[in-house]
């Protein structure tokens, strides 16, 4: 017999207090067409450019393809979550239920501050390129929309490029990155049409129709081989 969404979410449940006690992750159940998304989007309000707008989106981006040796070499050449263009500053809210497990983890990355939570249904929500360090701990428990933490500038400047970094990953290991669009209930086509700049990903001219939408892009096993080193791709690398 078939189960739920919320049937599977309590099996993992129990597999998340096992996995806790041996320290090894588990695979979170997979939301079904039909199922609600167990998360909330980070920030407050709509989009737009007094609020916030897509950045860069989960996957195999342009930008990700051209950098997969060096910035995203890590993360199999995608860009493992998905980034919010917001002033610094901008209040964070925490996508659902859980308990803060790290803070400024810098193996990380997502500089200069970051925040990780471990929800009870096997996933994990890291925030990151935070303005200062969150004034929550790690064994703090948390609530879907709940203010945690606030943006920042990955440089430092809050000028350049501030934004929010947002991933999602398995608790409790966190050696893997899910694409957090369709884990987030959110007007995503409204959202990628507000975007500061056209959403975009590369092809691979052998398969090129394969991850092409903000949906359909690979989970990302972290310090695997790169996913995406085509031998003939478009745009052409430079």
């Amino acid at each position: 017999m078939a189960l739920n969404y919320r049937s599977r979410l309590a099996l993992s449940v129990v597999a998340l207090a096992l996995a806790l006690r041996s320290g090894k992750g588990i695979q979170p159940p997979a939301v079904e067409a039909d199922e609600d998304p167990p998360f909330g989007l980070p920030l407050e309000g709509s989009p737009g450019p007094g609020t916030w707008l897509l950045g860069q989106p989960y996957g195999n981006t342009e930008f990700a393809y051209r950098t997969r040796f060096s910035f995203y070499a890590a993360g199999q050449g995608l860009h493992f979550g998905v980034d919010f263009s917001a002033p610094c500053g901008t209040k964070v809210l925490a996508v659902g239920d859980g308990v803060v497990t790290e803070v400024d983890n810098l193996y990380h990355g997502a500089e200069p501050h970051n925040l990780m939570i471990d929800h009870a249904n096997g996933y994990a929500s890291f925030y990151g390129h935070l303005v200062e360090r969150p004034s929550l701990r790690p064994g703090d428990s948390v609530l879907r929309g709940q203010g945690i933490a606030r943006t920042g500038d990955p440089d430092g400047t809050c000028t350049s490029r501030p934004h929010l970094h947002l991933e999602i990953r398995n608790a409790p290991s966190h050696t893997i990155a899910f694409n957090p669009v369709p884990l987030i209930e959110a007007d995503w086509d409204a959202i990628a049409a507000l975007g500061g700049q056209p959403v975009r990903f590369e092809q691979d001219l052998s398969d090129p129709q394969r991850w092409q939408t903000l949906f359909d892009q690979p989970e990302v096993h972290f310090g695997h081989p790169l996913v995406n080193d085509y031998d003939d791709a478009w745009p052409p690398p430079w």
